[in-house]
């Protein structure tokens, strides 16, 4: 029997080259975002639903995911960066927008999968955690908030490992818009992602492979930057 993962924001990008990565490896894939990826796979089970709207999630996913009950692994990889703008040009509710999906949107999934055998979590996460550059104000702070809520899910969930990983530069949407469409000159972040390694989305796939099947080495609920090891 094919072993159940589960891959958030499976549309594009990081998320669309995890599920290939593992429906090529013989794995049953459900995927949930909010734009169908068309992927034409007897292993793919795709559920559309728009995580962004947090306080329908439970009513959307909660007997869909415990009626399949069993996860060898789940990726929350679904997210947003949000504008690279100043703190001061950045209004609280364009912080919400993207807290609602990186951090809440990742608790009403992780309280759901409490009541479902899982055995590992992986929550995407960035280097932005712990880097405070210039402009990145939303997306650095909901993804330090990530980061301590795996944390704070690891001492609940005790049957399952669970890990944040920045999975470094990746070639999509998100950072081209950083990387063409910002003034580097007022925000040097973008001038550094021009000069340094991008990844391919399924490069960056297999590289968080290759980190699960070394997962015991590392603590639940810990932080992880795969350019770190």
């Amino acid at each position: 029997m094919s072993k159940n993962i589960l891959i958030t924001g499976c549309s594009s990008g990081l998320g669309y080259a995890l599920t290939t990565l593992y429906l090529n490896k013989g794995y049953k894939v459900y995927g949930i975002s909010r734009t169908n990826p068309n992927i034409e796979n007897k292993n793919f089970i795709f559920k559309k639903v728009d995580l962004n709207k947090t306080s329908k999630i439970k009513d959307s996913l909660q007997s869909y995911l415990t009626n399949i009950n069993e996860f060898e692994l789940i990726y929350l990889n679904a997210g947003m960066l949000g504008e690279i703008k100043t703190l001061e040009e950045l209004s609280l509710d364009e912080m919400k927008e993207v807290f609602e999906l990186n951090v809440f949107a990742n608790k009403e999934l992780l309280d759901i999968l409490k009541n479902c055998r899982v055995k590992n979590v992986i929550a995407i996460s960035s280097g932005a955690a712990i880097n405070g550059s210039k402009g990145w104000a939303s997306y650095s702070l909901s993804k330090a908030g990530l980061n301590m809520l795996i944390n704070l899910y690891s001492k609940e969930m005790e049957n399952t490992k669970l890990l944040a990983v920045a999975p470094g530069v990746i070639e999509t949407p998100m950072t081209d818009y950083i990387r063409f469409d910002i003034d580097e000159e007022i925000f040097t972040s973008a001038k550094k992602l021009k000069t340094g390694h991008i990844q391919k989305p399924y490069e960056a796939a297999c590289r968080l492979s290759n980190l699960l099947e070394n997962s015991k080495k590392y603590e639940s609920g810990s932080f992880i930057d795969v350019r770190n090891i």
